[in-house]
């Protein structure tokens, strides 16, 4: 959430930041709302000062004054209750439209309307050259029994698998060495929540916008959340913290949900888009400092990164353009790891930079040590690993020609020291 009076100090900077982001809002209406809501509670004050005002009188009035100061209290009593259903009124369509206001992107996030102009970075890693006529991944895992898509889709509907025997434990495998790995760098381990309330999602930024994307459980009133930064950057909503409890560094594995509205048709071959995974998520919360946004955002970018060069997969990173970010992100960095079956670098991880933006929503904050005022937190969050997206580029870029497929060194330990993925016979 935006603070109304940046808007107020520039309001062309968030119309241009909507129209940079795709997202729609009318800022003008906006600043007419908030001005008319605090003309409203402007009234309700004078109202209450000229109400005890007349109230103290009384006791010194003649009879006559006192019958005219109980008729003037009668009538302030009358225009209180209209200016307060008047304030309730304006106050839900203001907090209604400040939660549609977008961050403006960083100066140095490319323009454009989608990924296709997403900025390419650099690349890393070789692209392996088959002397044989490579399989995709659904074609290995079939043959190897590691992976059934027909059951999956038999028992859950599109877009759901499953896993079995040494897929299942490469899958576990990914997910326990990211895990491990962001440990060893000392993040905090949390086993989180996969429910939500509304003000949880509302305070990380997914609702309002997202709720489409979203398994909803009307009846609870709850929501199942589709990444662990959720609850990550949610623990301490509400909270004050003191200045000397941050940085925060936190991860966590869990299950993530999505329901892929609006994707009909799309990507419906294989594990790239499903709605079901499991994803292993790094969140850093910081002081509202810039210069430590950018390095913490850096840093996430780099646990990533070293993850993919363990597992020893060709990827390149890209600057992700300003219509292909979401409403509090301020900058993204996005990895895509080689797939060879679709031929292309494929999103497997997204490292995004909010500032203020969520805290803001969440009211968390800490107290600064110097002014002794309450300052809300910087937040960020990067995908550390998800599977069984990344299997696709796992398995597709170890197999072998007789139809194994190698494991990477760094996953043999999580695999009972197991170096090939072979076919039963």
């Amino acid at each position: 959430m935006i603070e109304i009076r940046q808007i107020q100090d520039n309001p062309r900077r968030f119309k241009d930041a909507a129209r940079k982001k795709g997202f729609k809002v009318d800022i003008d209406a906006l600043l007419e709302i908030y001005d008319s809501l605090k003309a409203a509670k402007q009234k309700l004050q004078d109202i209450a000062t000229e109400k005890n005002r007349t109230g103290k009188s009384i006791p010194k009035l003649s009879r006559d004054e006192k019958q005219a100061a109980l008729a003037r209290l009668s009538a302030l009593k009358n225009d209180e209750a209209s200016l307060n259903e008047e304030v309730r009124r304006l106050q839900l369509q203001f907090d209604e439209l400040i939660l549609l206001v977008p961050q403006p992107p960083d100066d140095d996030v490319p323009f454009g309307e989608d990924d296709t102009k997403n900025v390419e970075m650099r690349k890393e890693g070789t692209i392996r050259q088959f002397d044989f006529e490579p399989r995709d991944h659904v074609e290995l895992g079939l043959d190897l029994d590691i992976i059934d898509v027909e059951r999956g889709v038999k028992l859950a509907g599109t877009r759901n698998y499953f896993l079995k025997g040494d897929g299942a434990m490469l899958h576990w495998a990914v997910l326990r060495f990211a895990l491990d790995h962001m440990v060893e760098k000392g993040y905090v381990p949390l086993v989180v929540p996969l429910l939500a309330r509304y003000e949880t999602m509302m305070g990380t930024g997914y609702y309002p916008g997202s709720e489409d994307q979203t398994y909803r459980m009307e009846k609870d009133d709850l929501s199942l959340v589709g990444t662990a930064e959720v609850p990550l950057t949610a623990y301490h909503m509400g909270e004050i913290l003191s200045a000397e409890q941050l940085p925060l560094e936190y991860v966590a594995l869990s299950s993530c949900f999505r329901r892929e509205a609006g994707a009909a048709g799309k990507d419906t071959y294989g594990l790239y888009r499903i709605h079901q995974f499991e994803k292993v998520e790094q969140v850093v919360i910081c002081r509202d400092e810039p210069a430590q946004s950018a390095r913490f955002h850096g840093q996430i970018l780099a646990n990533a990164e070293a993850v993919m060069r363990a597992l020893e997969l060709p990827y390149r990173v890209v600057n992700v353009c300003t219509g292909d970010l979401g409403r509090g992100q301020a900058k993204k960095f996005d990895i895509e790891a080689w797939m060879p079956s679709r031929q292309n670098y494929c999103e497997t991880h997204s490292a995004s930079k909010f500032y203020e933006f969520q805290a803001r929503r969440m009211k968390l904050r800490y107290r600064d040590p110097v002014t002794k005022k309450n300052i809300f937190c910087h937040t960020l969050n990067n995908t550390v690993i998800a599977s069984p997206r990344i299997l696709i580029p796992i398995l597709e870029m170890y197999q072998n020609a007789d139809g194994s497929v190698t494991i990477p060194k760094v996953l043999r330990p999580y695999m009972n020291g197991k170096e090939t993925i072979v076919k039963k016979s």
